[in-house]
């Protein structure tokens, strides 16, 4: 039985948009973190956003349905220096990731929380660029090594004779493939 109250956050607070006076980071939390560090921003006027999933574990008497972070050990949060201070403080953080390009951030950032919106249901799954070098690890291809050829819908991996400068390709899903290194293939 379990002895602590599981902490109950929204997944976003404020909104997401970009301000002049603070900017969008990425916060890469110690291990389970990522809801109390919501908490905290929530009780303390800063902006985040930490999209959930549900999750279903079945024990022996009954099933119970709880959220997780969608992305584990991520919250995306909107602040200025002395709010990032205070987050440093909490101790719930590892590091912040750099945000290059932050209108692009948000861009994703709000396609995700529309299709959330929307009912989609979404589960994680591996990142695969264009050119990245992946194993099959089920299917009938198992075992085969390869590189994925179209980032925007990995269905088909590229297996390659560099030798004859040749090549043939399988149709597989993302949930069959496991990454080995990223490719220098050309565009």
């Amino acid at each position: 039985m379990a002895t602590h109250e599981p902490i109950l956050t929204d997944e976003l607070f404020g909104d997401l948009e970009i301000s002049e006076n603070e900017k969008w980071m990425v916060v890469y939390t110690k291990p389970k973190r990522e809801k109390k560090l919501a908490k905290y921003a929530a009780e303390n006027g800063i902006h985040y956003y930490l999209p959930l999933t549900d999750s279903v574990r079945i024990y022996s008497d009954r099933k119970v349905t709880f959220t997780k972070p969608l992305f584990s050990g991520y919250i995306f949060v909107k602040c200025d220096f002395e709010k990032k201070k205070s987050i440093i403080r909490t101790g719930h953080i590892v590091t912040f990731l750099r945000v290059r390009n932050e209108e692009e951030l948000i861009y994703e950032l709000k396609q995700i929380h529309l299709g959330k919106t929307k009912g989609a249901k979404m589960e994680p799954t591996e990142f695969f660029e264009k050119g990245n070098k992946v194993l099959i690890t089920a299917g009938p291809f198992e075992g085969l090594t390869g590189v994925v050829k179209d980032q925007k819908n990995v269905k088909e991996v590229i297996l390659k004779i560099n030798v004859l400068r040749q090549a043939v390709s399988v149709q597989v899903s993302s949930d069959q493939l496991e990454f080995i290194s990223e490719g220098n293939e050309e565009e």
